[in-house]
């Protein structure tokens, strides 16, 4: 049952490290587009990914054995509270580049989209858990309650990957649209067989 814990709480912190880098590399393309242009290359994603996964194990494996349990859930809450104000000034960064920006508004707000979903997911999943983890809160129903949110997180990191792909916001976008037409369309009919009813009854 350890282990079981272990893994979930480094699967936790490297989806949480990944979110960062999701979050940073939407930033960087619009606020540093040049400088992200020349630094982006297959090394630096191979060696940002191995150290997104190397460093919570690391620091886990050192946790798990050198201090008490409380202290422990504590530094977890730390660490995963860290990324929280990273999120938001990546996303206020992104809006305020994107405002002098001559980006197309398609892509815009694909890039807003993820930003705010990936808020959105580390709000809702994870911030439960982290409140769960500090010693002044001892709620047995909230630690269940959070730990199923915490179990969902790979259908958020799938969630997530799919509406990163190109043309999934404008889709959803252009059926919205679509929906609020027809339905425009269809009060228009329906005032327009009003007035012929009107007409022709006078």
């Amino acid at each position: 049952m350890q282990i079981a814990y272990f893994i979930l709480d480094f699967a936790v912190a490297a989806s949480v490290g990944f979110m960062v880098c999701v979050a940073l590399e939407r930033y960087l393309v619009v606020a540093w587009p040049l400088w992200y242009r020349f630094r982006r290359t297959i090394k630096t994603s191979v060696v940002v990914s191995v150290l997104v996964w190397v460093i919570p194990i690391v620091c886990l494996l050192t946790l798990y054995f050198l201090v008490d349990v409380k202290i422990l859930l504590s530094i977890c809450a730390i660490y995963l509270l860290l990324p929280f104000p990273l999120l938001i000034f990546f996303l206020g960064g992104t809006l305020k580049a994107l405002s002098a920006s001559t980006v197309p508004s398609d892509e815009k707000r694909r890039i807003v989209g993820v930003l705010v979903l990936v808020l959105l997911i580390y709000t809702l999943l994870f911030m439960p858990r982290i409140i769960s983890f500090l010693p002044i809160i001892d709620n047995h129903y909230l630690n269940n309650l959070s730990f199923m949110f915490v179990r969902l997180s790979p259908l958020a990191d799938l969630f997530l990957y799919v509406f990163m792909r190109k043309g999934v916001i404008d889709k959803l976008l252009a059926s919205v649209c679509c929906c609020r037409m027809d339905s425009n369309d269809i009060s228009r009919s329906s005032g327009n067989d009003d007035n012929i009813h009107t007409v022709s009854s006078v």
